[in-house]
């Protein structure tokens, strides 16, 4: 994805890139922050601009690609660009390809990249132009990215996270929930909390206590949750490592704390290729923890991620993969062909599989999944479900809409009709149409926010 912003000011114009996921664009968001307040301008043109940042990704070969290609539209527009964010933890790769950039630094560098940007551009030292938030938001007013960890401490054979963004550094409970209280007295609707891995949140500080509000917050995910359920809005968790703390969020979904969604990346079903990618679980375990979850919370929306063609993975893994998903009924599925990315343990593992053959699974899977979709999306017509506006569409008269079960941009939409839609309300559908991933439905009534407790 990628994100750019206009914004005024006296310092000198900046185009802003900001490529990857949701916590690089926070990072993009606070650098953003941090540039307004030397009083830099931020342009949508590179025609426009004295100077361009690229934020870039470094995840997979698909994504270093997409970043290297942004950094030479970058040179090409403007000539002057610094390059940030993953990849930038790998210069060797970015000056390989563009020897004349001005600076590269990796994730989080801010100080980096100010001083790289300082040195071109001198900055407004007018300090009413201080006065700024720390976040300069690259989303839709109602909902908003809370990262509360960066770095990872998993070593997945696959991925090179943890080299590129560090150990897990969990931020404290009372920071975080101070944060998400000024988002939500902003105008925030919708908490999505992000980190590498938020189950294993707080870890790392031991699950220290922090005062916020009067009270001591533990820094552990599900007590996190409860502090952040008392804002009044929706909370919604991605990336959560299938760990057996997961039993506890959807204890918390049950209570109507935590929405009922659950972003778990399973990778694979078989045994053997999960050892290999050193994952756990295996098919028979996801079931039934599938099942189990299921039991307590009935409206569960499960998203999940999976690898296929990854080294080794023999065909009758593959074909595991599928029974498991037939099995499952997996709301919300996302599918990557492996892809070797250097330093990954993975790269070194025999058993490498044909591009053709990841493109065939690759395939199967997407059509079997499309037939799982569709087939649960048409199960909703007819239902009462709560959503959240958060635009227009195209067609004149129609507003996009997400369930609880929809995170934006990566899930499906609600195609809504209706009378005085407003974008980040909620409202009560009824569902009139489905179709592969998406759902049409009309507004029954509007439902107001609740009152957040922690202002009273």
């Amino acid at each position: 994805m990628g994100f750019a912003a206009i914004l005024r000011g006296m310092g000198g114009r900046i185009a802003f890139a900001s490529l990857g996921c949701a916590k690089a664009l926070v990072d993009s968001e606070q650098l953003m922050a941090r540039l307004r307040a030397l009083g830099y301008e931020f342009v949508s043109r590179y025609e426009d601009a004295d100077l361009a940042i690229v934020n870039t990704c470094g995840f997979i070969t698909p994504a270093i690609e997409e970043s290297l290609e942004a950094i030479g539209e970058a040179m090409e527009g403007v000539g002057k660009v610094v390059a940030t964010g993953c990849l930038g933890a790998r210069p060797g790769v970015i000056e390989k390809a563009h020897p004349n950039v001005l600076s590269i630094t990796g994730p989080e560098a801010y100080d980096e990249v100010l001083e790289a940007v300082m040195r071109v551009l001198p900055p407004d030292r007018d300090p009413k132009t201080a006065l700024v938030p720390g976040r300069v938001p690259l989303t839709p007013r109602h909902y908003a990215y809370l990262k509360i960890a960066e770095g990872c401490d998993n070593r997945c054979s696959f991925c090179i996270i943890p080299q590129l963004r560090g150990a897990q550094r969990s931020r404290t409970a009372a920071e975080v929930l101070a944060e998400a209280a000024r988002l939500v007295a902003s105008g925030t609707r919708e908490l999505l909390v992000i980190a590498q891995d938020t189950v294993a949140y707080g870890r790392d500080l031991r699950y220290a206590k922090s005062e916020w509000a009067g009270r001591q917050w533990a820094a552990r995910i599900s007590e996190l949750v409860r502090g952040l359920s008392e804002l009044g809005v929706w909370v919604r968790l991605h990336y959560v490592y299938p760990y057996p703390e997961v039993d506890d969020l959807v204890g918390l979904m049950a209570e109507g704390l935590l929405l009922p969604y659950l972003d778990v990346p399973l990778q694979h079903a078989s045994p053997s290729v999960l050892r290999a990618m050193r994952r756990p679980g295996g098919a028979e375990d996801h079931l039934e923890r599938i099942a189990r979850w299921r039991k307590t919370v009935p409206d569960l929306t499960i998203r999940s991620t999976f690898i296929v063609g990854f080294p080794g993975e023999s065909e009758s893994d593959f074909e595991l993969l599928l029974d498991f998903l037939r099995e499952a009924r997996l709301d919300r599925v996302g599918v990557f062909p492996y892809s070797a990315v250097e330093g990954a343990a993975a790269n070194e593992y025999p058993g490498a599989v044909p591009e053709e053959v990841k493109q065939e699974r690759y395939d199967r899977v997407m059509a079997l999944q499309a037939e799982i979709s569709a087939e649960r999306m048409r199960a909703r017509i007819g239902q009462a479900l709560e959503v959240i506006v958060d635009g227009p569409a195209e067609t004149p008269g129609v507003y996009l809409a997400r369930t609880k079960g929809d995170s934006p941009g990566v899930d499906g939409v609600v195609y809504l009709r209706g009378d005085g839609i407003k974008a980040g309300e909620r409202y009560l559908v009824r569902v009139s149409g489905a179709d592969t991933y998406d759902l049409f439905a009309e507004v029954v009534r509007p439902l107001p926010w609740r009152t957040p407790l922690a202002s009273k």
